[in-house]
């Protein structure tokens, strides 16, 4: 082996190669120091800027990541590699993937716009995809929701981005309707007064708007009244059952009939 000619090869690629193996370590080393520096003040920034607590996450590390993307491009271009053919390869690869995930893919975007959008936030109860319940996370992916019968249900971010969506809590007051029959043959007027009665003495009710009654049907068994009330969003369910119950008790007091369905069997004896 020709010792000589060995370290003249290695001398040269020394030579040659050092200056940009130097320069693509310092610049890594640089580089790295800027993006942690610039990842801390975007932090900051969104924090000043009171971004929502679920958006800075993703905000940041996304920043980050396509930040150091483009900090090992630079490094391999110095080090003298051609990025043209990395690139095509990188970019045919991204394509296959995306290919492979679009399903999860189309919930990473559905993700992204929900955090930029927000048709609901954490804590929010909603109604999507066939499911009810309040929001416990919003994740890249999928939402998480509970329901009030404590079960966990995940659905992917695809369809509530895309789909319809019932949020019960966006508007603090929401109304509150309920149907009560009453007998043919009852007083009209007195079963009125008496339902209005009901929803002035509960101070959940609000005043304004007002409280509206009126006879919505006359059905086959019963005389039907529909009321309206309007009520703080999580006054809703309580206000709901707890008139339900007054007016089966206050009807039944005041003489009025509350009809059910009723079947009369007649029997005759052959001859």
């Amino acid at each position: 082996m020709d010792y000589d000619k060995v370290a003249t090869d290695l001398f040269e690629i020394v030579v040659l190669y050092g200056p940009k193996l130097i320069s693509a370590v310092l610049i890594w080393i640089v580089g790295a120091w800027v993006i942690k520096g610039l990842s801390l003040a975007i932090g900051k920034a969104m924090i000043r800027g009171d971004i929502d607590e679920s958006l800075r996450p993703f905000v940041k590390g996304l920043s980050e990541m396509l930040m150091k993307v483009l900090l090992v491009i630079t490094v391999l271009s110095m080090l003298g590699i051609e990025m043209t053919s990395f690139v095509a390869i990188l970019g045919a690869a991204g394509l296959a993937i995306g290919m492979a995930l679009s399903g999860t893919l189309q919930n990473f975007a559905g993700g992204v716009m929900i955090l930029i959008f927000k048709p609901y936030r954490i804590g929010d109860v909603i109604d999507a995809q066939g499911y009810v319940g309040k929001v416990s996370e919003i994740q890249i992916f999928n939402t998480i929701l509970k329901t009030p019968d404590n079960k966990t249900i995940i659905i992917p971010n695809g369809g509530l981005a895309t789909g319809s969506m019932i949020n019960y809590s966006i508007e603090p007051t929401r109304r509150v309707d309920w149907t009560f029959g009453i007998g043919y043959g009852d007083d009209v007027d007195q079963a009125k007064t008496v339902m209005r009665k009901l929803c002035d003495q509960d101070e959940r009710i609000l005043k304004d708007p007002e409280v509206y009654i009126a006879v919505s049907a006359l059905a086959d068994s019963s005389v039907n009244f529909t009321v309206r009330a309007w009520v703080n969003a999580a006054d809703y369910w309580d206000v709901f059952f707890d008139m339900n119950e007054q007016i089966y008790k206050v009807f039944n007091n005041e003489g009025l009939n509350i009809p059910f369905p009723q079947m009369d069997v007649h029997l005759h004896k052959a001859e």
